[in-house]
């Protein structure tokens, strides 16, 4: 009797997330429940909510974090959950940290959060000394981005945090897509970010600031945040949402399939990560090749030659391939386009489809989301592809060389057909509203094709809604040896 007793005491209790996730997960043993979040606002409020529920532990892991009203909303939620007695890491890219030293010193005095930055920057005013000793490492950044609660739940997609993220406007700046995760996934999230919590790359953040500099106390927001307009217009639509409800009462709708987690080697982050630890090469170890469809959507499209000699080889086996990007109106890094912009001609004269997603009107300026090479301005920041319609990789991975080669990426790879093909219908759908059809005319010039009404069709001979000082700049920049940068 006394060993049953001693036995019952030494049980841990059960948290609120287990007692929902627990009986639904145990009814489909060695499946991962997913659900994804294309909305902004179910996105935020994913987070935001389990925050507010975590009883254990929160490991968060972003490469941007926005000073700005959802940033601050979820700093504060993370000091509540410390104040619980929740224990609270935080793992941060120090590439987009400007302005945040004192906010996250006062986070990292709490016992119960700890911070740590990822290749960090020595100057901590005038960062851009940094590169002039240290190119190599800082060119190297975490674009990882998860978001992992008490072990049993986590968020793991393409958004990062911040405004531009969350459709805290009248529209939203980016589209995105991130997907919610229970069930034997988690656990690998959950070591994978333990690799990188504990790896030569990440430093912790009393050795890198120098704490008398910021100020002592508690983390404040602005006295008046939670009195103006926009903050409670948000929180009030916050309230509304269905997705809030479902989530608390556990009926949220999950599809329930065989999913793996695919992360970068940290020490890629310090250019040691052997080439079979890549992404690009274990999603084709863990994927396989398209043998009927491919369809890719992603914020940045660089194939450089190596990915267009795959790519042609797909489509002369007869894999139909269709591939949404941002348009150079939608996208402002001109040096980004560019790399992608010299393959369009190749790429269609093989039947490639291309899709250029239109800009978004009356958007403020954009974060910094590209390293060195400068600002997102675009509208689509998904990172996404379907096989066959049978297999997703839902990530931070941009077809590019940059998350090729230089930073350090992640995303889970689902096997269901129905999100497969959930995924593609959307996608589909929208581009016939916002995105460009690109074809060539019978001179072998690229036109833009968008559609008003059912059979009417505008033609445009030129990148739309773009001065000729944008489209002159793009072509001298894709003559530049620079396609490794991008």
């Amino acid at each position: 009797m006394t060993e049953a007793l001693n036995l019952l005491t030494e049980l841990p209790d059960v948290s609120w997330l287990e007692e929902i996730i627990g009986p639904r997960s145990a009814r489909h043993p060695g499946l991962s429940g997913i659900h994804p979040l294309a909305d902004g606002l179910d996105a935020f409020a994913a987070r935001y909510l389990l925050m507010g529920k975590a009883e254990r532990t929160l490991d968060v892991q972003y490469y941007i974090w926005q000073n700005d009203m959802s940033g601050r909303l979820l700093f504060s939620a993370l000091l509540e959950a410390a104040g619980r007695g929740v224990k609270v890491r935080l793992l941060l890219d120090d590439n987009n940290t400007p302005g945040l030293d004192d906010t996250l010193a006062r986070l990292d005095r709490h016992p119960n959060i700890t911070v740590k930055l990822f290749n960090p920057f020595s100057f901590r005013t005038l960062r851009a000394l940094g590169y002039l000793s240290d190119f190599a490492r800082l060119n190297r950044r975490m674009h990882n981005k998860s978001f992992t609660v008490d072990g049993v739940a986590t968020i793991v997609g393409g958004r990062n945090v911040g405004d531009e993220y969350f459709a805290t406007g009248s529209e939203p700046l980016f589209a995105d897509l991130d997907v919610l995760a229970i069930g034997p996934v988690v656990e690998e999230v959950s070591e994978d970010f333990e690799r990188y919590w504990q790896s030569k790359p990440v430093a912790p953040l009393k050795s890198v600031l120098d704490e008398s500099e910021h100020q002592d106390g508690a983390v404040a927001l602005p006295p008046d945040w939670r009195d103006s307009e926009a903050v409670q217009r948000y929180l009030a639509r916050l309230e509304s949402s269905h997705f809030v409800s479902q989530l608390e009462q556990g009926t949220l709708s999950m599809t329930w399939a065989r999913a793996r987690l695919l992360s970068d080697d940290p020490r890629k982050g310090l250019g040691r990560a052997k080439r079979r630890n890549l992404l690009p090469q274990r999603m084709l170890e863990v994927i396989g090749v398209p043998q009927r469809q491919f369809d890719i959507i992603s914020a940045y499209f660089v194939p450089t030659r190596a990915g267009v000699a795959q790519l042609l080889a797909l489509k002369r086996r007869g894999v139909k391939i269709a591939i949404l990007t941002n348009s150079l109106a939608a996208n402002d890094v001109s040096v980004v386009h560019a790399g992608y912009a010299k393959w369009r001609k190749k790429l269609l004269r093989r039947g490639i489809e291309l899709y250029e997603l239109k800009p978004q009107s009356g958007v403020p300026d954009a974060p910094h989301d590209r390293g060195l090479t400068g600002n997102s301005g675009s509208s689509l920041h998904a990172k996404t592809f379907t096989v066959d319609q049978e297999t997703l990789f839902i990530g931070s991975f941009n077809f590019d060389p940059r998350s090729a080669v230089l930073n350090t990426e992640m995303g889970l790879v689902i096997e269901s057909e129905a999100l497969a093909r959930q995924t593609h219908q959307r996608f589909s759908a929208a581009m016939r509203d916002r995105a460009w059809a690109l074809r060539l005319d019978k001179w072998g010039r690229v036109n833009w094709v968008e559609y008003a009404g059912e059979a009417q069709e505008i033609v445009h001979k030129h990148e739309p809604r773009c001065t000729w000082v944008q489209r002159l700049l793009v072509r001298l920049v894709w003559r530049l040896p620079i396609e490794w940068l991008l």
